[in-house]
């Protein structure tokens, strides 16, 4: 009955009355309201008017399989999809499933992570329907060397997607976060299984901050949400679609050249800090360094004070702007 009164209001465009909905099925009154409470209480946001009867006002941003698929443009990206409503980790459920049916491009969804994981050891803050946690499942045929590479991919095809979101303009803080307004609206972290040389699987995993209104007070100032920006947020099953659409074409071109010379460019003009002071963090030693741009092995290229250039590669090393997070 709940389904049948949800229908009925989604395609009516307007308002129903309470008579129409009582002749619909069959119903008292009584039993109407009480489904539309039911409703209510799930997140679906219902106006009653007297004289006039229901209207849809908004619907809860529910993520499912379905929904995805719907906007789905990818071959195999997130064509095999696992959903958790709650879950550790998606990073730890690919891995999982990693070492028995690694399907490559299998995509893990979660709507809320306890356990989530961030780059050098730090939590992922993911409370449940605020963000989109997901892990890609990839099985790439390229050097073990060259896996890192894969971050900085997963990282344009994000800044594509947040393009087409109203609101949000996308920079790329190397080398793993995303940003707007120089706040961090995403993490990426990647993680590898392998034998010897030889790679069992790679694991892609993204956080993304969609609804959350407020942060812990430690990254505060240094975080924010799609909903911050933009006021409204955005449907999180489109926006994953969105991601795998552009993840896979990048991933595809990134495999065929095995460098990123076809990437520069673009990472480039997503890069906050290029032509920026910036210290370079490597255990108890900074260094100040100018922020030129990506190299095509992935390295963040900087210019010292004397002008000699150096290739920065990924690992424990940290970028921070000389007057904060960028």
């Amino acid at each position: 009955m709940k389904n049948k009164i949800l229908e009925k209001l989604q395609n009516s465009g307007g308002y129903v009355s309470g008579q129409e909905l009582c002749e619909l099925l069959g119903v008292s009154r009584t039993a109407v309201w009480k489904n539309i409470q039911a409703l209510k209480n799930e997140g679906y946001v219902i106006e009653g008017v007297n004289n006039k009867g229901y209207r849809l006002v908004s619907e809860p941003d529910v993520m499912s399989e379905e929904k995805i698929s719907k906007y789905l443009e990818t071959r195999t990206f997130a064509r095999k999809l696992y959903y958790y409503d709650e879950t550790d980790s998606t990073n730890t459920r690919a891995k999982i499933v990693g070492e028995t049916d690694c399907v490559h491009g299998a995509l893990f969804v979660a709507n809320e992570q306890t356990a989530g994981k961030g780059r050098r050891g730090h939590s992922w803050n993911s409370d449940k329907g605020t963000t989109i946690s997901m892990s890609y499942l990839l099985k790439p045929d390229i050097d073990i060397s060259c896996v890192s590479r894969i971050t900085l991919v997963s990282a344009v095809a994000l800044a594509r997607a947040f393009s087409k979101v109203d609101g949000v303009k996308p920079q790329i803080k190397w080398p793993n976060d995303v940003l707007s307004d120089g706040k961090k609206l995403v993490g990426i972290l990647t993680e590898m299984s392998s034998e010897g040389t030889d790679i069992s699987y790679v694991v892609v995993g993204i956080g993304i901050n969609v609804y959350n209104r407020s942060f812990p007070e430690d990254i505060a100032d240094k975080a924010t949400s799609i909903l911050l920006e933009n006021g409204k947020g955005c449907d999180r099953s489109w926006f994953i679609a969105q991601v795998s659409n552009e993840f896979e074409k990048l991933y595809d071109e990134f495999i065929k050249n095995k460098d990123l010379g076809f990437l520069v460019d673009e990472y480039n003009s997503y890069l906050v800090n290029r032509d920026k002071q910036v210290y370079i963090i490597e255990g108890d030693k900074k260094t100040e360094y100018t922020a030129l741009g990506l190299s095509k092995d992935g390295g963040l290229l900087v210019r010292d004070a004397d002008g000699e250039v150096h290739d920065i590669i990924s690992g424990e090393v940290s970028v921070r702007g000389i007057y904060g997070y960028v």
